[in-house]
């Protein structure tokens, strides 16, 4: 008696859906992906040390900015507040210098377009050291 026995054959797995699947997540991860870099703002915060010793600067430029928004460079107002005004003012007095440090202080009341603006118009100059402070009114 002679038994036959079956060619067997290799089970088939399909793996269309799979592919089919993954390449879908990969589309959808690519596209969700945000690959542009934003402006960045390198900020250097003040470490407090208690042996510290306070130094004046004596070449340094402020920027005040009023409650109404008008600009005044190291105490003197400005005739308006347009952004060339302010601009011819700062390079007026820093000259060439781009090293000295520059404060904005701007009052907590102001508009924040003007504070943007100073901002920006110190950014374009090309100063490095910039000092931020908000100014509030005492209570009283």
């Amino acid at each position: 008696m002679k038994l036959q026995t079956r060619d067997r054959e290799a089970p088939e797995v399909n793996l269309t859906s799979l592919i089919d699947v993954v390449l879908l997540l990969l589309v959808f991860f690519m596209v969700s992906t945000s690959f542009v870099r934003e402006a960045e703002i390198n900020l250097r915060l003040p470490e407090a040390d208690l042996e510290s010793e306070i130094s004046v600067v004596e070449d340094s430029l402020e920027i005040a900015i009023t409650q109404n928004g008008n600009y005044l460079v190291n105490g003197r107002p400005l005739v308006n507040n347009d952004r060339s005004t302010l601009r011819t003012a700062i390079e007026q007095l820093a000259g060439e210098r781009r090293d000295i440090p520059v404060s904005v202080r701007g009052d907590a009341q102001s508009t924040l377009q003007s504070f943007v603006t100073a901002t920006e118009v110190i950014g374009q100059l090309g100063f490095t050291e910039v000092n931020i402070a908000a100014v509030t009114a005492p209570d009283g």
